[in-house]
């Protein structure tokens, strides 16, 4: 039997038993139930980890010492007419909702927004945080070739400028395919392909002034940032060649604008790196399940944070839990309302 509030009860200065995660894919059963009915998806072609269930993230978390976790509410499949697109991310939303009021000590979610529909991500962004109480909003890092911080994306991006809002990125739609059809052969695109989009969305957002026209947008870069901090020494030295030039001075300002999660790249050479090159203020827990196994997440990815030596122990509570905090302050204890409004 799971209690229903087990990491309450953990000292809160234990940053390995009360840690936040930022990035969780929530693929709701009722959300796979509608879209079976609408002939959007069929279920037994999706993949394992679109089979999400509450006792599962529970134990999860439990095992993991997560106290609290943001959802990314996942709508898989490719819907064009618009009446359909918002009816299955009102479905998607309210099952969210529920989820985060019948456990609102544990969990939480964004809201998506679409770069190829800017009214759809109007009414996502009043449904979802107005009347929902949604975190934050969640979107791709590009879709149909057209990045994160496009000048089409201006008056989405002006509406969540408006909002202070916190927006959290994954990469999908991927140049050489889709996320379930590789560019290079026997090459998954989540292992470098998803890692490119991000980064490609992160300099685009600095290309294109996103950045300092829009002050109040706080981004979330997912796995670690891709190839960003690996290569901030390359922007640098070669910014000149960047249409428009960018002066080099500014790369890192730039680059500690951003936040970034642990999704994926913890590892012994991975944080020397991101600590030298970003804010680790900046730095928070993402476990990425369940396209991540569980058993990659407790019993590798959570230890091998917690005692990688190049995090001290100010760092590490900062990671797994007072970072997003700070982010987004509705997320502590105290703040955490007791229902949701459906």
């Amino acid at each position: 039997m799971i209690s229903p509030h087990p990491s309450t009860s953990a000292p809160a200065d234990d940053a390995r038993t009360s840690r936040v995660d930022v990035h969780h894919h929530f693929t709701a059963p009722a959300w796979l139930d509608w879209a079976e009915a609408q002939g959007v998806v069929r279920r037994d072609r999706l993949p394992w980890w679109t089979r999400w269930d509450l006792d599962s993230a529970l134990a999860l978390m439990d095992r993991t010492g997560i106290r609290t976790t943001v959802m990314t509410v996942a709508m898989l499949g490719r819907i064009q007419e618009r009446s359909k697109r918002e009816e299955s991310a009102r479905v998607a939303l309210e099952a969210a909702a529920e989820v985060a009021a019948s456990h609102p000590a544990r969990f939480a979610f964004f809201t998506p927004v679409f770069l190829d529909d800017l009214d759809l991500s109007s009414w996502s962004l009043k449904y979802g945080l107005d009347d929902l109480g949604a975190a934050g909003v969640s979107t791709r890092t590009s879709a149909s070739g057209v990045y994160l911080g496009d000048p089409s994306h201006d008056r989405l991006l002006a509406e969540l400028n408006d909002r202070s809002a916190v927006i959290s990125t994954h990469p999908m739609d991927v140049r050489g395919g889709h996320a379930d059809k590789p560019g290079v052969p026997g090459l998954p695109p989540f292992m470098c392909d998803f890692l490119m989009d991000t980064t490609r969305a992160a300099i685009n957002l600095i290309l294109n002034g996103t950045l300092d026209r829009y002050p109040n947008l706080s981004f979330v870069l997912p796995h670690g940032g891709g190839f960003l901090p690996y290569m901030a020494t390359r922007l640098e030295l070669f910014s000149n060649h960047l249409t428009p030039e960018v002066e080099p001075s500014r790369i890192r300002d730039y680059l500690h604008r951003f936040y970034y999660d642990t999704a994926g790249p913890t590892s012994p050479a991975w944080t020397p790196t991101l600590i030298s090159t970003v804010d680790p203020a900046r730095i928070l827990y993402g476990t990425d399940w369940p396209p991540t196994p569980a058993h990659i997440v407790s019993d590798i990815a959570a230890p091998a944070l917690d005692s990688d030596p190049a995090i001290t122990d100010h760092q590490l509570r900062g990671i797994n839990r007072d970072n997003a905090l700070r982010l987004i302050p509705a997320l502590a204890p105290d703040d955490r309302p007791s229902a949701g409004r459906l």
